[in-house]
């Protein structure tokens, strides 16, 4: 049995790829940014906003974040509108809906940047 060689791979993987458009912006995020996801109840999970992804062949949209439990790196896609910013100065604990109760999604109310 032979074996892909990674370059080989590494193209494989692109061009399965091809149809699906990502940005390190988004409504005011970066990638690097906080982010709270909604529904997910993972004790002391934090994520980071890591791209927005359009599909060109259905047109749906999702949002890639990494994080998870302290010392984990996954990285997961959500729905936009599950996707929140962290206010405030206290790091959030967890990602209950409590923590966002009242407040609207970015996908809803994008951020405006500072600078």
């Amino acid at each position: 049995m032979s074996r892909a060689s990674p370059v080989s791979a590494k193209r494989a993987a692109l061009r399965a790829s091809e149809h699906l458009d990502r940005s390190e912006r988004w409504n005011g995020l970066r990638a690097g940014d906080p982010v709270i996801v909604a529904g997910l109840q993972l004790r002391g999970a934090t994520w980071e906003f890591r791209s927005h992804v359009v599909n060109r062949r259905n047109g749906t949209e999702s949002i890639e974040v990494i994080g998870g439990r302290p010392g984990d790196r996954n990285t997961r896609s959500f729905e936009p509108a599950r996707i929140f910013a962290v206010t405030g100065r206290k790091k959030p604990r967890g990602n209950s809906d409590r923590t966002v109760a009242g407040q609207l999604s970015l996908a809803d109310a994008p951020q405006l940047p500072l600078g």
